[in-house]
C-alpha cells in the first residue's frame, strides 16, 4: 500500500453507509405508519366490541377488565339478528358469482390472449371501456328487469349483476399472454381441444392469479352493500351487510353489540386473506410485472 493511498485510507474510514440505511428507516417508518392508519378502525372495531356501551366515548381512554362486556355484546349481536343467516346468504352469493366470473372470465381472457380473430382489438378495448364505467350506470335497467321477471328477493338477483367481470377478464388476459405459444401449439397438435388447452394447461400455471382475483372478488361481494339495497327487502335474503345496517336500525346507537356483529362479519375476509396470502401477493405481482 503506498503512502498515498494509506492517507485516503485515514481520512474516509470503512463502516456502514448512512444513505441507504436513512433511506430503508424511512421507508419502513412510513409503511408502519399507512398500516397503523388502515388498522386503525379494526382496532376502535374490537375495542368497542369488547367494552361496556357506556365506556366506548369515555375521557380518558381505559380498558378496564373489570368493566369489559366482551360476552354480553357478542352474546347480543348473535341473538338480537339472525347474523348466522345473513352470513350463510353472504357466503351463497359470493361462492356463486366467483363460480360464474372464473368460468366466464377464464374463457374471455384466454380468446382474447392466446386466439386470433376479426374484432379481438375492439373486444379488448371494450373490456376497458366497462373497468371505467361505475356499477350505479346500469343498476336502474337491471332493476327494472328483475323486477318484471319477478326475481327481486332472490340470490340470483344479488350474483346476476356480477356475473361478468372485466376486471378479471383483464387480470387474467395479462397473465395468459406470458403462457408460451409454442407449448399451445404443441398440445394443438398432439389433438388438445382448446377446452382440454385450457384447463390442462393454461388454468394450473395461473392459480396466483385466479388466486389473487379470488381475494378480491369474495372482499368486493361480502362487503356490498349498494346492490342488496335496491333488490333485497326480506330478511331471509339480506347478506351481512344489509344485515348489519337493519341490526343497526334495530339497535339505535348501542355500539358495543354493533361492534360485535361487524366483528363477526369480518372475521372470515380476514381467514380467507390469510389463507390465499402467499397466492394473492405472488399473483398481483406477477401479472402486474409482465
Amino acid at each position: 500500500m503506498t503512502s498515498a493511498t494509506r492517507a485516503v485510507s485515514l481520512d474516509k474510514p470503512a463502516g456502514l453507509p448512512l444513505a441507504p440505511i436513512f433511506a430503508a428507516a424511512l421507508k419502513h417508518g412510513l409503511l408502519l405508519l399507512c398500516a397503523a392508519t388502515i388498522l386503525l378502525p379494526f382496532a376502535w372495531m374490537i375495542l368497542a366490541a369488547v367494552k361496556d356501551p357506556a365506556d366506548i366515548f369515555s375521557h380518558p381512554f381505559s380498558l378496564d377488565p373489570a368493566t369489559l362486556r366482551a360476552g354480553e355484546n357478542f352474546g347480543k349481536a348473535l341473538s338480537a339478528a339472525p347474523m348466522g343467516l345473513f352470513m350463510l346468504n353472504s357466503l351463497i352469493v359470493v361462492v356463486g358469482v366467483l363460480s360464474v366470473q372464473l368460468v366466464t372470465s377464464i374463457a374471455a381472457a384466454y380468446a382474447l390472449a392466446q386466439m386470433k380473430f376479426r374484432g379481438q382489438a375492439l373486444l379488448f378495448g371494450l373490456v376497458l371501456f366497462a373497468l371505467c364505467i361505475p356499477v350505479q350506470v346500469p343498476a336502474l335497467p337491471m332493476y327494472v328487469a328483475l323486477a318484471k321477471l319477478g326475481l327481486l328477493n332472490s340470490y340470483f338477483a344479488l350474483m346476476f349483476p356480477w356475473f361478468f367481470s372485466a376486471f378479471a377478464i383483464f387480470l387474467f388476459r395479462q397473465h395468459f399472454r406470458t403462457f408460451p405459444q409454442e407449448i399451445i401449439n404443441a398440445a394443438r397438435i398432439d389433438g388438445f381441444t382448446e377446452i382440454e388447452i385450457v384447463l390442462r394447461l393454461i388454468v394450473p400455471s395461473a392459480l396466483p392469479a385466479i388466486a389473487a382475483f379470488s381475494v378480491f372478488s369474495v372482499t368486493a361481494h361480502w362487503n356490498d352493500l349498494y346492490w342488496p339495497l335496491i333488490v333485497v327487502n326480506v330478511t331471509d335474503r339480506m347478506t351481512a351487510p344489509l344485515g348489519l345496517l337493519n341490526f343497526q336500525s334495530a339497535e339505535g346507537v348501542s355500539y358495543g353489540p354493533l361492534m360485535a356483529a361487524a366483528t363477526i362479519i369480518t372475521l372470515p375476509l380476514i381467514c380467507v386473506f390469510l389463507l390465499a396470502r402467499r397466492y394473492f401477493v405472488e399473483g398481483v405481482t406477477m401479472t402486474g410485472v409482465k
